[in-house]
């Protein structure tokens, strides 16, 4: 089974679209996408997630995306974990074996979305049923309440998950419940805050490992709060991470999360990534 060391900064990358009436995928750009990402200090990136608009893309083109993101992270070094939730089973599962045979770093996984588990028990029976299908890549599952509506007790949920699915190794945490979060926390366990704006709370509660948007557009701000609390420089700390929920604040006026921080990409980093797809922009 695949080893997964990685603790530190993950981009939760972007797809990028043509400005086309089908918001064709960009697929030509993914590779300097890749060596941006490095030049600013973030090596590890996640693909299809919220933030990569796995949910508005088919199933091949989701294929296609990882093989050239697959592809970019070879080529510029980074760990590369793949989203593969969000879609009727049958998909899930072939995004899992399609992940698998690419032989990425990491599957993450979203719960069922119509079907939805009520339990820690019923969650850990479908996230069974996909992660023997990567058997030999660590997996993760995402834990994003105010999207999937899926909101059982965490703590509860890794420890049956941990013993029930051998390739199990940690959670994507996208929640602003900083005490549940903390009760997560293990040295042998790897918790990835999602949530950008309880940044400075996370690190200083235990946090190592991060997969938050933001760290596409302005990564040295994270890094700085990160680098300050180890200092122990908490008044630093602050003064940053009320930096960065200003401009997460300001980019907000113009849109759903999604939309506005693809615009704000656009808008300060040296190339378009185009606009977002339907459902969230017509």
């Amino acid at each position: 089974m695949k080893q997964f060391t990685f603790r530190g900064l993950m981009a939760p990358v972007f797809t990028p679209f043509l400005n086309d009436k089908g918001k064709t995928i960009n697929y030509d750009i993914i590779e300097e996408y890749a060596g941006f990402l490095k030049s600013k200090k973030v090596p590890a990136i996640l693909v299809n997630g919220t933030t990569g608009e796995g949910m508005c893309m088919s199933v091949q083109e989701r294929k296609l995306v990882t093989e050239k993101w697959k592809e970019a992270c070879d080529k510029h070094g980074l760990v590369m974990m793949v989203q593969v939730g969000g879609a009727p089973y049958p998909d899930v599962i072939e995004l899992a074996r399609h992940a698998e045979q690419l032989d990425v770093n990491g599957v993450l996984c979203l719960p069922e979305l119509y079907f939805k588990p009520k339990t820690p028990e019923k969650l850990v029976e479908y996230l069974q049923h996909v992660a023997i299908h990567c058997a030999k890549t660590p997996f993760f599952y995402y834990h994003i309440p105010m999207f999937s509506d899926v909101n059982v007790n965490m703590p509860t949920f890794l420890n049956l998950a941990e013993k029930a699915i051998p390739n199990f190794r940690g959670i994507k945490y996208t929640s602003g419940e900083l005490d549940q979060g903390s009760g997560c926390l293990k040295p042998s366990r790897f918790i990835l805050l999602g949530a950008d704006s309880i940044l400075c709370g996370a690190v200083a509660a235990g946090f190592d490992s991060f997969i938050m948007t933001t760290l596409n557009i302005w990564p040295e701000i994270s890094l700085q709060i990160i680098e300050n609390l180890g200092k122990g420089e908490l008044k630093k700390a602050r003064t940053l991470q009320c930096e960065l929920n200003a401009k997460i604040a300001d980019v907000l006026k113009h849109g759903d999360w999604v939309t506005a921080m693809k615009k704000a990409f656009n808008e300060n980093c040296p190339f378009d990534l185009g606009k977002t797809r339907a459902p969230l922009s017509f």
